[in-house]
């Protein structure tokens, strides 16, 4: 309980913790953060890593004299990204369907064909908007090796997706998150970019229990 209650905090208060880290470790910071981004993309087990939100942090605080360089820290992050997903993808490849065959919980069969049916209707841009959903863009990679997207189709999306995913949420942290109103709330707003970034896996889970079940099958 004590290591979630620390985790929470850390999460809500990246720019105090971030800050500190710089002043402890200095250019090792990149190394832990390129680890963090790393991991949350990379591990189908570490989705509750913070990502959107970390960003954001990390560009406010690059903003900032006698920081993290912008420029080092958007090419390191976005390496982070785009080898996470490539890694999560080839775990895919090599496990391959039978890890859907019930011996994961988390891993269910009907998720993986649901999965592959949403690639078929939108494509490798599944990809790129799977890097803007929380848990949603850990988990994307790893099926699109599972199913039969070709690598060099999801590395080209692969790529596209991470630098707009890391570059977008730096940039609005380096130009927006100094700003007085929201340096004086800034848990609230890390908890706002958590909310909104989980909006679309809520409001797909909602429809999903909405939908009627399909009748059954008529008697012979």
């Amino acid at each position: 309980m004590e290591l979630i209650r620390k985790f929470i905090d850390f999460v809500l208060h990246l720019d105090r913790h971030l800050d500190q880290l710089v002043q402890d470790y200095g250019p090792w910071t990149y190394a832990f953060l390129f680890l963090i981004v790393f991991c949350e993309t990379g591990l189908v087990v570490t989705p509750f890593l913070p990502g959107d939100s970390l960003l954001f942090a990390v560009g406010a605080l690059a903003a900032r004299p006698d920081s993290l360089d912008l420029v080092l820290v958007g090419v390191l992050l976005s390496g982070a990204g785009i080898l996470g997903d490539t890694v999560n993808y080839w775990i895919g490849k090599r496990l391959g369907p039978p890890v859907f065959e019930g011996k994961f919980r988390f891993l269910k069969r009907e998720h993986l064909l649901k999965t592959q049916a949403f690639y078929e209707r939108h494509g490798g841009k599944t990809i790129i908007i799977a890097r803007f959903v929380p848990i949603i863009r850990t988990f994307a990679p790893f099926v699109a090796g599972v199913g039969t997207m070709n690598y060099t189709r999801f590395l080209s999306y692969n790529v596209i997706g991470g630098l707009a995913w890391v570059w977008s949420f730096l940039v609005l942290g380096y130009f927006f998150g100094n700003l007085p109103v929201v340096k004086k709330n800034f848990t609230l707003v890390i908890a706002g970019i958590i909310v909104v970034s989980m909006l679309p896996g809520v409001i797909e889970y909602l429809r999903h229990r909405r939908k009627p079940a399909d009748p059954p099958p008529a008697a012979p």
